[in-house]
């Protein structure tokens, strides 16, 4: 018999994959929950899986292909099952949620995917060591990733386990151009994500009314705040950046305006009851908004450790499905490449999004005098289909006097 296999929905919002690499090629056998080829998203990189026993037949979809939701990428030669089989493990397929769907009853430990081989040689794990979290005993990818952020703990000292650069620091690791001198002109392949993230921007620009407005913060007391904190948290193992603190400022404002905390509905605003903060994140190969869940359950410290996983998870391309759905209104720390202003898109179906910018030492007024203090800007870009610029502005005027009430002694 043969089958289709189609592209699989891999997030709320996605509507295409690309195929970045075929596991298996025609004529090859292909062992039920055998992965086949690797897919990226704008949202993550995944294997999908065969959910039979055969033979590898017609690929019909090419590495760096976009191939939209539904659309058959590949055909499979198998044997020995009904109708009914086929049609209910199609459905399943559907419903691919991470990399490795083990579903076998026996023993698989020793199974490996070409994907799980490839990281665990590229980092010189010993699979015959690890614990697999998959059923049957099988080793997946997240289990290697685990063994390699553990020996990388392992191999430095308490103090200096940083192991992500802080957010304010990311400017050359997220250069994404050529950066040689050009003796003539160069002719670079758009990569799916990179297809992914312009379709969705013009999206974005073309059916949201975009309004903008700006506002300045004096941020001195939190920049002391950070620095009598800062060598505690980095024997943690977590470098504290600013970024928290603009986050639980902004978490702490949208309690009390839940209209910019809501998503667009056509026909009606749904306010959102919980508070997820999705956070643009650069990494080589492009922009990718990860999610702190329910960030108005924590204080600094947990939105200080969150933020370093999803760093650490956005960078080393281990992003899962979770880590990217369900946010509800975000940040962006362009302060970090230096920017003072800026005019950001909004991630849509939400309704605004905040940029922070560059902290930067200013002469102001203070009483008739002039002292130099810390100062920022803060730029909100909102929906004018939901809000309009008074909710806009009492909220972002909330968030600036929260980040202006910190101080050197306020505790954490």
């Amino acid at each position: 018999m043969t089958i289709d296999i189609v592209m699989p929905q891999l997030g709320e919002s996605v509507t295409e994959g690309t195929i970045s690499r075929w596991l298996k090629k025609p004529g090859d056998p292909v062992e039920e929950y055998e992965p086949i080829c690797e897919v990226e998203t704008d949202k993550v990189n995944t294997e999908i899986p065969s959910l039979y026993n055969g033979v590898m037949g017609q690929i019909l979809a090419k590495e760096g292909q976009a191939i939209a939701v539904g659309e058959i990428i590949c055909q499979l030669e198998i044997a020995n099952e009904t109708h009914f089989e086929v049609t209910n493990k199609e459905a399943q397929l559907t419903q691919v949620k991470e990399t490795n769907l083990s579903d076998d009853t026996t023993s698989m430990k020793h199974r490996y995917s070409p994907a799980v081989l490839r990281l665990a040689e590229e980092n010189k794990i010993d699979l015959r060591t690890l614990s697999g979290s998959g059923k049957g005993g099988r080793i997946t990818r997240k289990d290697v990733l685990k063994a390699v952020e553990t020996k990388s703990t392992k191999s430095v000292e308490p103090a200096k386990q940083q192991v992500i650069t802080p957010v304010e620091n990311t400017k050359k690791e997220s250069q994404t151009f050529p950066s040689e001198i050009l003796v003539e002109d160069k002719v670079v392949p758009v990569s799916g994500i990179r297809r992914t993230i312009a379709e969705r921007m013009v999206k974005s620009k073309t059916e949201i009314p975009h309004a903008w407005t700006m506002m300045e913060a004096d941020v001195s007391g939190l920049v002391a705040l950070r620095n009598k904190y800062k060598h505690e948290f980095a024997s943690n193992g977590i470098p504290l950046t600013f970024m928290p603190f603009f986050i639980k400022a902004a978490v702490d404002t949208l309690r009390e305006f839940p209209y910019v905390n809501s998503i667009w509905g056509r026909d009606k605003i749904i306010l959102k009851k919980d508070i997820n903060i999705s956070v643009a994140i650069a990494a080589d190969n492009g922009l990718y908004v990860p999610v702190i869940h329910q960030a108005d359950e924590k204080n600094i410290f947990g939105i200080a450790r969150s933020l370093q996983h999803l760093i650490h998870k956005t960078r080393n391309g281990s992003l899962g499905l979770a880590d990217t759905q369900g946010g509800t209104f975000t940040v962006n720390n362009t302060g970090s490449f230096g920017s003072i202003a800026s005019q950001p898109i909004i991630n849509q179906p939400q309704v605004a999004i905040l940029s922070f910018e560059s902290i930067v030492k200013k002469p102001v007024v203070i009483e008739d005098m002039i002292a130099i203090r810390q100062r920022m800007n803060l730029c909100l870009s909102l929906d004018h289909r939901v809000l309009d610029g008074v909710t806009a502005g009492q909220f972002l005027g909330r968030v600036k006097e929260r980040l202006e009430t910190y101080q050197a002694n306020t505790p954490l």
